[in-house]
């Protein structure tokens, strides 16, 4: 029922002609006040500013209206700092240099949440480096200590992949999906996987057929046939370049290629 609830509202939000969206934000950042911030998304193949304000006393506001719901990306300057969703709706936005939220709004509330999670894994394992690190000063047996620091590093790894598989697979039909999707195959030259096959196999129509789903599959599927010599060895790219994003290794990935 949430995910039926969750694609009317998607939806819905797609059928109107115009979408008006009010982001309230605000830093404790150090010397931010006087710089501009934008947020930029892609249109077609190239990135352009949708919005952009002053920052003044650690606070700044943006207002506008959009056609369709996207993921757009807010920038200090020409700096990329998170993920933004514009959509109908009262959005806040909230950031230092430890963490940045963007709250108020179904698909801003599901985004966060996601990242939220996928960077307390990347932290544990972060910390993995420190626990061996310590090991060592104490004496510890260090086969002992490396048997079980890949187990946690194995067991987290594992966590990843599936928290960023279920996710996509969780939203399809909208634009998170694929961004999500970009996030995790953000490659030079696209190839298919064990873990790309399988979530092709399970993705919509409408995944699918999203602008850098579709050009990814295509560039990859003909990089695939001319690994196996049955095209023309031209590496293919997908058309749509990546804007900013929040940093996240292709984790899924592994899946191809577990860790025995």
């Amino acid at each position: 029922m949430k995910n039926i609830f969750y694609f009317l509202c998607a939806a819905a939000a797609l059928a109107s002609c115009s979408s008006s969206y009010n982001i309230q934000g605000t830093s404790d950042v150090q010397n931010l006040d006087g710089h501009m911030m934008y947020i930029k998304a892609l249109e077609g193949n190239e990135l352009k500013n949708i919005d952009s304000c002053d920052v003044v006393h650690g606070k700044f506001e943006f207002r506008g209206n959009i056609d369709t719901i996207k993921v757009g990306t807010l920038f200090i300057n020409n700096e990329g700092v998170m993920p933004v969703v514009l959509e109908e709706g009262d959005i806040t936005i909230k950031f230092n240099t430890a963490k940045q939220t963007c709250t108020g709004t179904l698909l801003n509330d599901k985004l966060t949440d996601f990242i939220e999670k996928y960077n307390q894994i990347t932290s544990q394992l972060a910390d993995l480096s420190h626990q061996e690190a310590q090991a060592m000063m104490n004496g510890e047996d260090m086969s002992k200590v490396y048997r079980e620091l890949q187990k946690k590093q194995i067991a987290l790894t594992d966590e990843s992949d599936k928290l960023i598989t279920s996710f996509i697979e969780q939203n399809f039909d909208n634009v998170l999906g694929p961004f999500v999707f970009r996030m995790a195959t953000d490659t030079e030259i696209p190839m298919t996987n064990a873990w790309i096959d399988a979530l092709m196999l399970k993705a919509t129509d409408t995944f699918k057929n999203d602008r850098y789903v579709k050009d990814f599959m295509d560039a990859a599927n003909h990089n695939q046939a001319v690994s196996v010599g049955m095209d023309d060895p031209t590496p293919a790219v997908p058309e749509a370049p990546a804007d900013g994003k929040v940093e996240t290794p292709p984790t899924p990935n592994e899946m191809a290629n577990p860790k025995k």
